[in-house]
């Protein structure tokens, strides 16, 4: 049910372009892969040097682990298909609320997608919400009593 409030958290998985986001499907595909293993699959037309330099650079947005393998490396997800899949969204969502003077009007189309897509999803985002109001309320007032005592 905390799915839709970790949305809003920032992960270091995002700006991912297509050609990343296709290497980072490919390789959720295995365990790991080097970039030969990757381009022997036939699902890449790409040059060696392309792929290399694409997951050097996922490697060094710390989206993957890589181990040496005598001259190469192999490249493994640091993070699951869901997580990356998460963050993305939980950016895309961040602009969204950023665009607008009145966020209000941003979160109404959040609202109306949710709702056409799946009204259960719309009762469990309402239930999220009330939550994190009591959490909320919860916390500022303990901020309050704490401040009161000092």
């Amino acid at each position: 049910m905390n799915r839709i409030f970790r949305l809003f958290q920032p992960l270091p998985l995002t700006n991912i372009g297509p050609l990343e986001e296709q290497l980072l499907q490919s390789l959720s595909q295995r365990d790991s892969a080097t970039v030969r293993e990757l381009i022997d699959d036939g699902n890449l037309p790409l040059a060696y040097t392309t792929v290399m330099t694409t997951l050097d650079r996922l490697y060094k947005k710390n989206l993957l682990d890589r181990v040496a393998e005598g001259r190469a490396f192999r490249y493994s997800l640091r993070y699951t298909q869901q997580e990356i899949q998460r963050a993305a969204a939980g950016q895309a969502i961040r602009q969204l609320l950023g665009s607008e003077a009145t966020p209000s009007l941003p979160l109404s189309y959040l609202v109306e997608a949710v709702s056409e897509h799946d009204s259960e999803l719309l009762d469990e985002l309402q239930q999220l919400v009330e939550r994190e109001r009591r959490r909320m309320s919860g916390k500022h007032n303990k901020d309050n009593k704490d401040k009161e005592t000092r």
